[in-house]
């Protein structure tokens, strides 16, 4: 049973998770690049372990993280969606792509399809991401997005706290930048 619903942008389909993903989310968990302010590179078992999160996260939430697909090549270049694990200061967007697909604008058109979903599908006010104060890519990501940003927060993940600033977009911001 697949309770995922597909999205597609003019690049891009953001689909449910599969067995064959593991490979290239492995890969991606596995790039220090990439992990840097995600709590560090993570063993193959871990990744395992979260690839069955990703997807469980949509059967316990009814919303999650999509894998990212390219449509011109079928590649599959990362996650990204809604999350709201236990702990969590409210409904997060978060994105993380593998480190070939950075700077090309794939980000932020997946997190914008996420988004328009999250603000139409949830009874949310707003949407926040949790982003490292370093993280300057990610900042970038939220700014073209509309979000702003906002206090700070402390995620605690796998028994360690991390401090991430929170970036935020409310529903009446989201419809005012989409003519909604």
């Amino acid at each position: 049973m697949n309770v995922i619903p597909q999205l597609e942008t003019e690049r891009l389909i953001l689909r449910g998770w599969r067995e064959s993903d593991f490979e290239a989310l492995a890969a991606i968990h596995g790039d220090p690049d990439v992990m840097r302010f995600l709590g560090g590179v993570q063993e193959r078992s871990d990744v395992w372990r979260a690839l069955a999160g990703l997807a469980g996260h949509w059967v316990l939430r009814g919303y999650g993280k999509w894998a990212v697909e390219r449509k011109s090549d079928g590649a599959m270049m990362g996650r990204v969606g809604l999350i709201n694990p236990e702990g969590w200061p409210a409904l997060e967007l978060g994105w993380t792509l593998g480190k070939p697909y950075w700077g090309q604008g794939y980000a932020t058109e997946a997190a914008e399809a996420a988004m328009r979903y999250g603000f139409l599908t949830q009874k949310v006010d707003r949407l926040v991401s949790c982003i490292d104060s370093e993280n300057i890519p990610s900042q970038n990501v939220a700014r073209r997005l509309g979000e702003t940003k906002g206090g700070r927060a402390n995620l605690r993940v796998a028994g360690q706290d991390i401090p991430v600033d929170l970036w935020s977009i409310t529903r009446a911001e989201w419809r005012e930048r989409n003519g909604a």
